[in-house]
């Protein structure tokens, strides 16, 4: 017996199960609506332009977990749990979690953060806390990137924005320095003139701000010239591995011509591609 229930009763096992059954339904339909709600998201929200494309994995984890919250309290309601005791209950372990996870829900935060002040966007080439890559996905915990050579950089939210952040990607064109070594005894002005028709042949070359060639450094006997010019950012990568190879050439060939020895070029020191988007100047 059960107060006035018998357990030989059917209706008294309707009783005790319907709620049962309908709290482990509530359950389910939460998570199911939760990960339809999440691709849902993900899948429309870059239709609708501007930032959404990075903005859609961090708004649909965050709809994903709420509805899966949403769902357990209401099953608890189904079981016969007071509200009231649901919120105590829902408060006190909000508390214990945020202690015990500050660094998760520093990752959340800074996630917002990053998707709010916009220091990074998807298909961005960034550096930052020692990794870099091509921004894939703002996760509501972290963010993933895809370096040059083709592997997968995981980072934390709240180290990539308690950090310095260089975005690579972010200007519209992008400037290269190439530098190339000569003898002390060679012609300048006409090793100048050289480059700058190297670099003005190249319709990547942009004309403003225009070209410049001039004398870097001095070595024991030699002279270092450097030519520096500015590209549209997807023309980086290509224009100077074109460009320096170029600038060698026609360098080695007028040396070569009057026994004046070999130039050494040398590109800048700078590794970082993108495939899209625009990169900062430097």
């Amino acid at each position: 017996m059960f107060g006035t229930f018998s357990l030989d009763d059917p209706a008294t096992w309707a009783v005790l199960l319907l709620p049962v059954l309908a709290a482990i339904a509530v359950l389910i339909l939460g998570f199911v609506l939760g990960r339809l709600a999440q691709r849902a998201i993900v899948q429309w929200l870059p239709r609708a332009g501007g930032n959404s494309l990075t903005v859609a994995p961090l708004a649909g984890q965050a709809a994903r977990y709420g509805i899966i919250v949403f769902g357990i309290i209401t099953a608890l309601g189904f079981l016969g749990v007071p509200q009231a005791s649901i919120f105590a209950v829902v408060g006190a372990a909000s508390l214990a979690l945020a202690l015990s996870l500050q660094n998760t829900l520093s990752n959340v935060a800074s996630g917002i953060m990053l998707t709010w002040i916009r220091p990074v966007a998807v298909g961005e080439y960034i550096t930052g806390d020692g990794v870099e890559g091509e921004v894939v996905e703002i996760g509501l915990f972290g963010t993933r990137l895809r370096s040059t050579s083709g592997l997968f950089v995981f980072t934390p939210n709240n180290k990539l924005w308690n950090g310095a952040i260089t975005n690579h990607s972010r200007e519209p064109r992008r400037r290269i320095d190439v530098d190339v070594t000569i003898p002390d005894t060679a012609n300048i002005a006409s090793i100048r003139r050289a480059l700058l028709s190297v670099a003005g042949r190249d319709k990547r070359v942009l004309t403003d701000p225009a070209a410049i060639a001039y004398v870097s450094s001095f070595g024991t006997a030699t002279v270092t010239l450097k030519l520096r010019f500015w590209v549209a950012t997807p023309d980086y990568r290509p224009t100077l591995r074109d460009l320096t190879e170029a600038a060698k050439l026609a360098v080695n060939t007028m040396l070569a011509a009057k026994d004046e020895g070999v130039a050494q070029v040398s590109e800048s020191p700078d590794p970082h591609v993108v495939n899209s988007g625009a990169q900062t100047p430097e």
